[in-house]
C-alpha cells in the first residue's frame, strides 16, 4: 500500500494514477492527522510526503510518522525544497527526497526501493513477533534459568543460585529447549536476541 499525503488534490490525484498504473494499491491523506488516525500498517508499504503541508511541515512530522509507522518508509516529495531541507530528511531516515513535479521513472524507482526496504523491516518485525512470543510461552522459572544459561552458567552454578536442586534445573532446561524448538545455547541466545526482552 502506497500512502500519498498530500493537500494539493491534483497532485495527489496524478500520482495516485501513476501508481495505480504501476500495479501498486493507493490511499490519498490531504493531511497528516488523517493519516496518524488510519490503522497500524502490518504490510509492506512506503509513504510519499509533501513536505508543506499548509500550516504544517512534513519534515517536522517525521518522526511522529516513523514512531506510528516503524516498517513503512517515507519519500518526501517537494515544489520548493533545498539541500538543507533534503540532507535533514535523510539523516533522520527518509528513503529520498524528490521534486515536484517528479519524473516518472524517478518515482516508481523510489517507490520500489521503499517497498523492498519496507519488506525487510515487515519480515524483521514479524521474526521478532515469533522469538517473543515463544519467550512469553515460558513459565517465570523457565525465563529465570534461560537467563542464567544464556550468560553460560552451568546447572550447577544456576542451582546454587536459585537454591534449587540440580536435577530440577536439568528438568527446567529440558521445558525451555523444547517450548523453544531449540538444541543449543548459540540458538537460545539467537532467539532472546531477536525477541529483545531486557
Amino acid at each position: 500500500m502506497i500512502f500519498i499525503v498530500d493537500d494539493d488534490k491534483s497532485v495527489s490525484r496524478g500520482i495516485s494514477l501513476l501508481l495505480n498504473s504501476a500495479g501498486y494499491l493507493v490511499k490519498p491523506f490531504e493531511n497528516v492527522k488523517d493519516l496518524l488516525q488510519a490503522e497500524d500498517i502490518k504490510t509492506p508499504g512506503c509513504i510519499l510526503l509533501d513536505i508543506f503541508l499548509g500550516e504544517e511541515s512534513g519534515l517536522e512530522l517525521q518522526d511522529i510518522i516513523q514512531n506510528k509507522f516503524r516498517n513503512i518508509p517515507i519519500i518526501f516529495l517537494t515544489g520548493h525544497g533545498d539541500i538543507p531541507m533534503s540532507v535533514q530528511a535523510l539523516k533522520k531516515g527518509a528513503i529520498d527526497f524528490l521534486q515536484k513535479s517528479v519524473d516518472d521513472k524517478n518515482l516508481l524507482k523510489a517507490v520500489d526501493e521503499a517497498l523492498k526496504t519496507s519488506q525487510v523491516l515487515v519480515n524483521i518485525q514479524l521474526e521478532k513477533d515469533r522469538c517473543m512470543e515463544l519467550i512469553d510461552s515460558l513459565t517465570t522459572r523457565e525465563r529465570e534459568i534461560l537467563r542464567f544459561v544464556i550468560k553460560g552458567m552451568l546447572n550447577k552454578q544456576i542451582a546454587a543460585e536459585l537454591n534449587i536442586a540440580e536435577h530440577t534445573v536439568k528438568l527446567h532446561r529440558g521445558r525451555i529447549t523444547e517450548k523453544l524448538g531449540v538444541k543449543s545455547v548459540p540458538e537460545l541466545i539467537s532467539i532472546v536476541e531477536r525477541s529483545n526482552i531486557e
